[in-house]
């Protein structure tokens, strides 16, 4: 993390929170938990943000089940924004507010770990941030998709593209983009 950071980068931390699926997708022991109480959720933020310092916010990790859950979601959210974190999350939160600062992904580029098919939701991202002014688009550390994007952004100048950090893309609560 420190050396990303030194190297211009931001740096976010990954949260597991409880897939549709749970238990079967096994997320691991400190998975935020829909049902947990709030005195549960918090041991289990502490634990996982005790883990690194230096980042600006959080993404999840999986959370199909726990987003569907007002209670847990809310409760998240509140302590984001106590902590002045950003939750970036990969789409799946995309109807819940509340964070420090807030954006959902339009694309996960990875879904399926084949380049084509990476490259391929890279290119509709790109049409996407045309279209719209912006998109933003999240993918796992993967050998592949590391690769991929690495290819892919070497053109984007020529394209008239411009990558922006996702921090660029959270909106605060009450402050208006100019």
């Amino acid at each position: 993390m420190d050396l990303a950071r030194a190297d211009g980068h931001e740096v976010m931390i990954e949260l597991p929170m409880e897939p549709e699926d749970f238990p079967q997708t096994d997320t691991g022991p400190y998975t935020l938990l829909a049902d947990a109480d709030i005195d549960e959720l918090d041991r289990r933020l502490n634990w996982l943000m005790g883990r690194a310092t230096g980042y600006f916010g959080v993404t999840n990790y999986f959370g199909g089940a726990f987003f569907e859950s007002d209670t847990a979601t809310t409760a998240f959210m509140a302590r984001m924004r106590s902590r002045g974190l950003a939750f970036i999350d990969d789409g799946q939160a995309r109807r819940r507010q509340g964070a420090y600062a807030r954006a959902s992904a339009d694309r996960i580029v990875d879904e399926t770990r084949e380049a084509a098919s990476i490259l391929a939701a890279l290119n509709a991202l790109e049409a996407s941030a045309r279209q719209n002014g912006q998109a933003l688009g999240t993918g796992m550390g993967f050998p592949v998709t590391v690769a991929t994007a690495a290819h892919w952004i070497r053109g984007l100048d020529e394209r008239g593209v411009q990558l922006a950090p996702a921090s660029a893309l959270a909106q605060r609560p009450g402050v208006r983009r100019g």
